[in-house]
């Protein structure tokens, strides 16, 4: 199932089942999506995209692509390395991304496969993970690099977590639908230039041993999302660097999930 959260024309939040034929209405969803999902037969047109989870914790693996790990010149880690971004950074598809009035120059874009964990589970091994699991998402971990790296002593919180930096959407697709997400073509584009462009399957670290590891330090409750990390080709190793500037388009897409795109203003 593809499973968005809208607003209704009337301005109701929902949660449906988006309809496949593009015509932009969704079966409704009754109640929560972390038991028994039913469908009703009522459908309403999506007059806005709301991200598809409002987190109750985003949980952040940074380092976790091969090929990143290369770019940022930086051993591979010998365990997922976690950082937290906080639940003030959800926006959903179309939502802008706004820049800092606090001063961040340097605002990066980081595509990511998110995971949303569907099922309460502490000390998960790997065999159990999908058992916990609901569905990915698309994610872009927005990062201002000069609080994260500078002005914070590289303590990450700060720097990732101003207001809008964590778009999540379209939808939210469940495990069904992607068997193996390990092997997903994942790519980033920043008005219409491909600026990343990878898959999955470059992940230092699989879905299923960053869930189990995860779950050793904390229950990982539904509602959790977890961000994997993030391909080469984010925009502070390049020469000259690439950052975000106001009127830009970013766009994250993911193979079997969707398009999410958000325009980039500045924070009045």
């Amino acid at each position: 199932m593809k499973i968005v959260r809208f607003q209704t024309l009337q301005g109701e939040e929902l949660y449906g089942i988006a309809d496949r034929e593009g015509t932009g209405r969704a079966r409704v969803i009754q109640g929560g999506i972390y038991d028994d999902i039913m469908v009703t037969d009522r459908v309403e047109t999506v007059a806005n995209l709301l991200p598809p989870v409002l987190p109750v914790n985003i949980l952040c693996i940074g380092l976790n692509y091969g090929k990143h790990a290369r770019e940022t010149n930086i051993a591979y880690p010998e365990s997922p390395v976690l950082f937290v971004k906080t639940t003030n950074t959800v926006i959903g598809h179309d939502a802008p991304i706004m820049l800092p009035a606090a001063g961040a120059d340097q605002v990066d874009y980081e595509a990511e496969l998110a995971v949303v964990i569907g099922r309460r589970g502490k000390n998960i091994t790997v065999a159990e993970a999908s058992d916990h699991i609901l569905g990915y998402t698309c994610a872009n971990d927005v990062s201002a690099r000069d609080w994260q790296i500078f002005k914070q002593k590289k303590q990450w919180a700060r720097g990732k977590s101003f207001d809008t930096f964590c778009p999540l959407g379209p939808c939210l697709v469940t495990k069904d639908e992607l068997p193996d997400p390990d092997n997903l073509p994942i790519r980033l584009m920043l008005n219409g230039t491909v600026m990343q462009d990878a898959n999955t399957a470059d992940m230092i670290f699989d879905v299923a041993s960053i869930v189990s590891d995860l779950s050793r330090s904390m229950t990982l409750e539904p509602g959790t999302v977890i961000l994997t990390g993030t391909p080469e080709g984010v925009g502070f190793t390049r020469e000259p660097p690439v950052f975000l500037r106001e009127g830009d388009r970013v766009t994250v897409s993911i193979e079997g999930i969707g398009d999410l795109s958000n325009p980039v203003i500045r924070e009045a």
